[in-house]
């Protein structure tokens, strides 16, 4: 990552409003069909959560605002994309992992399984903010949820998907996400299109 001046970037009237503000984040809902991912799943015998940790790198890696971050009272570029998972590790308790993103599946599902095994084992987090913007994401499987806001520390800036257990009718497979984003980052449009791109990329998903 590296230092750039706001005012050379599309953010520059963003950043003069938004990084001194007191509660910078935004939260959208979006309820996604997640039906094929269901079905790859199932068929392909690969992890939900891996395939959608992917999608979300996918669509955000096509989106040039998640390449931005204010870290501090500065302006971050990026080179790379990463996704993070929470992991219940052999304590009991949960560690944190940064999944690398690659447009290659197969090499994002390898990534995924070694890096998350590897910190359920030793119950230390696998951190890649230093080289690459990481999108945070957290599955509570666990329950139906209609949503969830995010806290915001004045730490950690960075972009976060909060989701549930998806639900089933007879006709598609549901799943609401929640999105939390840095207004200096991007813009509702900026996510609003995201999360478009998120829909479009799980239903083209090819394994």
């Amino acid at each position: 990552m590296r230092e750039i001046d706001p005012k050379e970037t599309t953010r520059a009237n963003a950043f003069q409003l938004w990084m001194q503000a007191p509660m910078p984040m935004v939260t959208l809902f979006k309820r996604l069909n997640v039906s094929r991912l269901v079905k790859i799943s199932r068929k392909k015998g690969v992890k939900f959560n891996m395939l959608m940790c992917y999608c979300i790198g996918k669509a955000a890696s096509e989106v040039k605002e998640f390449y931005l971050l204010p870290v501090g009272e500065k302006l971050m570029q990026y080179d790379a994309i990463a996704v993070n998972t929470i992991v219940a590790n052999h304590t009991g308790e949960v560690s944190s992992c940064d999944i690398p993103f690659s447009a290659n599946i197969a090499q994002f599902n390898s990534d995924y399984l070694r890096l998350t095994k590897e910190v359920a084992n030793t119950c230390s987090d696998h951190d890649l903010s230093q080289a690459c913007m990481v999108i945070g994401t957290s599955a509570l499987i666990q329950c139906e949820i209609d949503g969830a806001v995010g806290m915001y520390s004045g730490i950690y800036n960075n972009p976060f998907l909060i989701w549930g257990k998806y639900k089933r009718s007879w006709l598609q497979t549901t799943l609401i996400v929640s999105f939390q984003f840095h207004h200096t980052q991007m813009d509702g449009a900026h996510a609003a299109h995201f999360l478009n791109r998120l829909q479009q990329t799980i239903d083209a998903l090819r394994l």
